[in-house]
């Protein structure tokens, strides 16, 4: 009989850490998103390194999380769908940038708030972008001391 208890405990151990791993899972992806964000859009000429999942980022704090990345038929350019906590206000003359955390780190999503009174509604287009910055071109350009990044 102990040797059934063992079995049903160890069963509801693994069932308990595998429910944990795909809430876990589901809030990282953006799959489960949690109360109290807000989406809003972003197209970008380049979103190299920014995944569903990546962080966005207002002052150097994350602020939301980027939930989903496509192609802009249309366009070809990266349309970017990423949330902002619902106690963050975002002015309607802001940025938003593709930044990166250093040399070797990742990049995220950065906020440059603007200075206007009136503030994005749920579901609105941030005009003002700048895509990620390639740093193979930039050491080209720097290797090459041109500006268009061509051998010489």
């Amino acid at each position: 009989m102990s040797e059934n208890k063992t079995e049903v405990l160890v069963g509801a151990l693994v069932l308990a850490v595998a429910l944990g791993f795909a809430a876990y899972a589901g809030k990282t992806t953006g799959i489960a998103t949690a109360g109290g964000e807000y989406r809003l859009n972003a197209s970008f000429r380049s979103a190299d390194g920014v995944n569903v999942g990546t962080d966005v980022r207002l002052a150097g704090v994350k602020v939301g999380r980027v939930i989903g990345l496509r192609l802009d038929p249309e366009t070809y350019r990266a349309k970017a769908i990423f949330t902002v906590s619902d106690d963050i206000e975002v002015p309607d003359d802001s940025a938003v940038a593709i930044s990166s955390e250093g040399l070797l780190g990742g990049n995220y999503v950065e906020i440059m708030p603007g200075g206007s009174p009136f503030y994005f509604e749920p579901g609105d287009e941030i005009e003002f972008t700048q895509g990620s910055v390639s740093l193979v071109s930039l050491l080209m350009k720097f290797v090459s001391g041109n500006e268009d990044g061509a051998a010489q």
